[in-house]
């Protein structure tokens, strides 16, 4: 797993089915990602959590996340990721399958990108 994607990642901008999250803010939402595992906190609260493997059986950089505790226990959910300097776009799959493009209009995609957070 690259070393670049440990660490702790705060939500700036998120979208769904084409339109922009409007209370993320609000949530305060953050990933943490180490040694294959990762955590989600809203509001400092955990609110998921479970592990997760690079797959390079894809053209774009691919995540497999594995549900484990929160509301996604048991899912998976394949994603893509663009990491450019401090900052993580993962679209995620939803439904289930990889997503081809950084898009959510007319998908069950949910498209969020993440600013590194300094502890």
């Amino acid at each position: 797993m690259s070393e670049a994607l440990h660490g702790m990642w705060e939500m700036i901008r998120a979208e769904s089915g084409g339109e922009p999250s409007s209370d993320l803010l609000a949530l305060r939402v953050e990933l943490h990602l180490t040694d294959g595992n990762y955590h989600v906190h809203f509001a400092g609260e955990l609110a998921d959590q479970g592990t997760f493997t690079r797959t390079s059986a894809h053209p774009h950089a691919a995540l497999i996340l594995l549900g484990a505790k929160g509301p996604n226990a048991g899912r998976t959910i394949p994603c893509i990721y663009q990491l450019v300097g401090d900052r993580l776009r993962v679209c995620y799959g939803l439904d289930g399958n990889v997503p081809t493009e950084f898009a959510t209009a007319g998908t069950s995609h949910y498209l969020a990108t993440y600013r590194r957070k300094v502890p």
